[in-house]
């Protein structure tokens, strides 16, 4: 296996993704459109300013949580992601054979949610410009969004990493712009304007405090996406753990910035029941054709978050088809783009379809159904792999081991707890049925 640009991985995949394609990559599934929809909900779930303690507890969590995703990708630089972690961590035990399973078989639920939650945000933001565009209309621009996705993804990976840095530019340039605004305009009376009681210690305050971090997580998700195309990176056990660490610190300094230059414009009581609320920041400060103008750079950043996305989550079914622990028809590459076509359509797709549902209740369900086996399992892999697997080298060691992957563990492991028996009941339940039909295939 080479690393060279542009060389050839012996499965047919093309390494030409180089540390700044990586980042850019990262970063623009990270901020994508998360923090101008999530911030009504991420308000809503602790009533207040006080919910910036999520975002602050949430940025802790995705470092740690990133080293532990660094050393398994320095390791086992291959496409994939968790799917390839598990497998080749647990692959001398029973584990070997269930726990890849149940990864892929819970990224079905998982993946085209996390996907489709950007076409809804897609679809708020242009409700800006199409103020009785209504359910159908917003379905219509989920579906025009999703097949143009597909449509440009439909090509080599070479081409697809130089497009990757253009949208990511665009992204930065949208969140430099509401940066500068708002701190030229910060009103801390604004901002800190706290509620009654905001940090009074309560079963309510640590509920609501579970619930900003799991919003802030959803935000936070992507830091690890150049893990699941390790097999088309330059350079993988350097390139990789830099463009984690690079992108989680960046995009925590941007998250906070972000936020708050919104509320110290936009009251916190208003921002509650906002569908837009860039725009409406922006139309507060400069009026209507400047908050048109951050309405388009949002909806360039919700186009590059998506993009990022199924460009990850295509890789995945592939790797598991590969290696005969999916079906077969999904580990074809295109023949002259060598990528794989099957597995994008299909994804992508299923994204369409899960953008037919509330934003609230998609957050909720693909981090719950997410937690225990890919979080959670690959802190166990890890600490598999130090204790019994000497034989897989690697290149890249987590600082301060095991306090990151500890602290992660806790932290994934609470906010499964306080998301509520809904949820929660959704991400065991799909675990259940996972089993039970890994069960009945084994048979």
């Amino acid at each position: 296996m080479t690393t060279s640009s542009g060389s050839t991985e012996a499965n047919g995949l093309v390494r030409g993704i180089g540390l700044l394609q990586a980042t850019a990559l990262n970063m623009s599934n990270m901020v994508g459109i998360g923090p101008f929809i999530t911030i009504p909900l991420i308000l809503a779930s602790m009533g207040g300013p006080q919910c910036m303690l999520g975002w602050v507890l949430g940025a802790g969590l995705a470092l740690c949580d990133g080293l532990v995703w660094s050393e398994l990708a320095a390791a086992m630089p291959g496409t994939g992601g968790t799917y390839l972690y598990l497998k080749e961590a647990f692959q001398r035990t029973r584990l070997g054979g269930i726990l890849p399973f149940l990864f892929i078989w819970q990224f079905i639920f998982s993946g085209p949610l996390e996907i489709a939650s950007g076409f809804i945000g897609f679809s708020q933001y242009v409700g800006y410009f199409w103020r009785g565009m209504g359910t159908g209309g917003g379905r219509l621009v989920s579906l025009g969004v999703g097949i143009v996705v597909i449509a440009l993804l439909y090509r080599r990976i070479t081409a697809v990493g130089r497009l990757t840095v253009v949208l990511w530019i665009g992204m930065l340039v949208t969140a430099l712009w509401i940066i500068v605004s708002g701190l030229a305009n910060f009103n801390s009376n604004v901002a800190f304007d706290f509620p009654r009681g905001a940090f009074t210690f309560s079963t309510g305050f640590v509920t609501g405090l579970g619930s900003a971090m799991l919003i802030a997580m959803y935000d936070y998700l992507g830091y690890y996406d150049v893990c699941y195309v390790g097999g088309e990176v330059r350079n993988p056990t350097r390139v990789i753990p830099r463009s984690i660490v690079y992108s989680v610190l960046a995009v925590a300094a941007i998250y906070s910035l972000t936020n708050l230059s919104l509320i110290g414009v936009v009251p916190w009581r208003e921002a509650l029941h906002s569908k837009f609320i860039a725009s409406e920041f922006i139309e507060k400060l400069y009026g209507t054709r400047a908050a048109a103008v951050v309405t388009v750079l949002v909806l360039w950043t919700a186009f590059a978050s998506v993009f990022a996305l199924l460009l990850g989550y295509s890789r995945i079914p592939y790797a598991a088809a590969v290696n005969g622990h999916f079906f077969k028809i999904f580990a074809r590459l295109h023949p002259t783009g060598k990528f794989p076509h099957v597995s994008l359509l299909v994804m992508g797709l299923l994204s369409i379809v899960a953008s037919l549902w509330t934003l609230d209740a998609v957050i909720n369900a693909l981090i719950t159904s997410r937690i225990l086996i890919q979080f959670i399992g690959q802190i166990a892999a890890l600490d598999y792999i130090r204790r019994h697997r000497l034989d897989i080298q690697r290149p890249f060691r987590m600082w301060l081991y095991p306090i990151p992957s500890v602290v992660a563990l806790v932290g994934w492991t609470y906010i499964f707890v306080t998301s509520g028996w809904i949820y929660a009941g959704f991400g065991l339940l799909t675990l259940l049925l996972g089993v039970m039909v890994y069960i009945l295939r084994f048979k």
